[in-house]
């Protein structure tokens, strides 16, 4: 065939997942959330988005590499695993040596 181009058939597969997003109602300053706005545009991003990702990390422990210690903290790591630990005879010694 001439003067015809052929076209390449291209199959997609897409799968969609939907899941159940509880909504969050919050009073914030309307400064904020023009700056949150504006800030998550240049992001290409959501406030909503945002929001998600900063409770998550707030909700999630620090990981700490080993490698990221200080030689001194690296060698006291663990060592007082097992040990009780009584709040109110701490405090007992605090006030006896501050006194």
């Amino acid at each position: 065939m001439k003067g015809h181009r052929l076209r390449p058939i291209v199959y997609v597969r897409s799968r969609v997942y939907y899941t159940y997003m509880s909504k969050l109602t919050l009073s914030v300053d309307e400064e904020v959330i023009a700056g949150a706005k504006r800030y998550a545009e240049q992001q290409g991003t959501s406030v909503s988005r945002l929001v998600e990702r900063y409770l998550d990390a707030l909700a999630r422990p620090p990981v700490v590499k080993d490698e990221d210690l200080s030689p001194v903290t690296r060698r006291l790591k663990g060592v007082l695993k097992g040990v009780k630990f009584d709040r109110e005879e701490y405090i007992d010694y605090l006030e006896r040596k501050y006194r």
